[in-house]
């Protein structure tokens, strides 16, 4: 055996004490997925922050909202009791205050003290004696009974829990009351939010069924809107 053949054959043997097979090795165990959030950690809906009410009174508003054809579609007239939940700065219960009259009677709810600040100065100044201020709760609207017609106008995103929200709306309801949804169409431009943070209306359309709510027919808004309009499911029996 040549000496070149003995240090080859030494170098082997080292080489295999040093440099273990890690193919036999077991693999190391795949970490675990981080468990999900409990719901109370989850996020909280974003509210509108009060800061920015001037967004919600352009002059154009009138036009593109066409507070008048959701209120005909609510069936909304003289001496009508309607509730509007989350009235931010008061833009359309004025406008609510103004078509049911003097006999009639608006409950504006927020659960935001300043907006319900804001509401109560804007109705003074209007000199409206048929506006009524309340100040909910996230599931709870606070609303008196004998509520003719609910209407939430782009809200439905702040709701921590709609089903429970609406089924104390259900409640507060004649037995031929009506609840209306009027939101940004998804995708649509114009006003509102980015196309991504609006609602698809299917998800309010599921909420409303699990509070006990029925839809009537949808209605366009054009040309940036929808209203969902709901009646009493009395067939159901969700809401207890």
């Amino acid at each position: 055996m040549t000496r070149r053949t003995v240090l080859i054959l030494r170098s082997a043997l080292v080489l295999s004490v040093v440099s273990p097979d890690l193919s036999a090795r077991p693999a190391l165990p795949a970490l675990p997925a981080p468990p999900a959030l409990p719901v109370h950690q989850r996020p909280k809906p974003r509210l509108f922050p009060p800061l920015d009410l001037g967004l919600l009174e352009g002059p154009d508003r009138d036009l593109w909202q066409k507070p008048d054809q959701i209120m005909d579609a609510l069936k909304i007239a003289e001496g009508s009791i309607v509730a509007e939940i989350g009235a931010a700065s008061g833009w359309f219960t004025i406008r609510l205050a103004r078509r049911v009259g003097p006999n009639g009677r608006i409950y504006a709810e927020d659960i935001q003290p300043q907006m319900v600040d804001v509401i109560s100065r804007r109705v003074q100044r209007e000199n409206l004696q048929n506006v009524v201020t309340v100040l909910g709760t996230q599931n709870d609207p606070r609303l008196p009974p004998g509520v003719d017609a609910a209407l939430i106008v782009e809200t439905f995103h702040e709701m921590e829990d709609p089903v429970a929200l609406l089924k104390n709306v259900v409640r507060s309801l004649k037995p031929q009351g009506l609840v209306g949804i009027v939101d940004y169409t998804p995708g649509a431009g114009g006003p509102g939010p980015r196309p991504d943070e609006r609602v698809d209306p299917e998800l309010e359309i599921r909420a409303a069924a699990a509070a006990g709510l029925q839809r009537t027919k949808p209605e366009a808004v054009p040309p940036v809107q929808f209203l969902l309009v709901f009646e009493k499911d009395t067939c159901s029996g969700a809401v207890r």
